[in-house]
């Protein structure tokens, strides 16, 4: 696994990305130098301080538009909850819609 460093990194360009947005992990990774470490940035969002810390890591989602299952700060519909709440929309399959969504750095 990486290193702290690998996870403050990620977690300063997650903190970037905008209330009522959402970035993928391949993104972070590739904004990171690190295109072949989505799986790693998922590491580091499950570990991350989440909003106490001032890291949004519930803006985080995979390239088609799906949560996280089972999300790791207060189960399986709260990444949607917070992410309704900052106005982010849905398609009918339950995946964000990353046409309309989806943060261009």
């Amino acid at each position: 696994m990486e290193g702290s460093d690998f996870f403050q990194r990620a977690y300063d360009i997650v903190r970037q990305v905008p209330e009522g947005r959402v970035a993928t992990y391949g993104q972070v990774a590739r904004m990171m130098g690190e295109p072949r470490k989505a799986r790693y940035v998922g590491f580091a969002m499950h570990s991350s301080p989440g909003m106490k810390g001032g890291v949004p890591c519930h803006r985080i989602v995979f390239a088609d538009g799906s949560l996280a299952p089972g999300f790791a700060f207060g189960g399986a519909d709260e990444q949607r909850k917070m992410l309704e709440a900052e106005g982010v929309g849905f398609l009918p399959n339950g995946k964000v819609n990353l046409r309309q969504y989806l943060w261009e750095a």
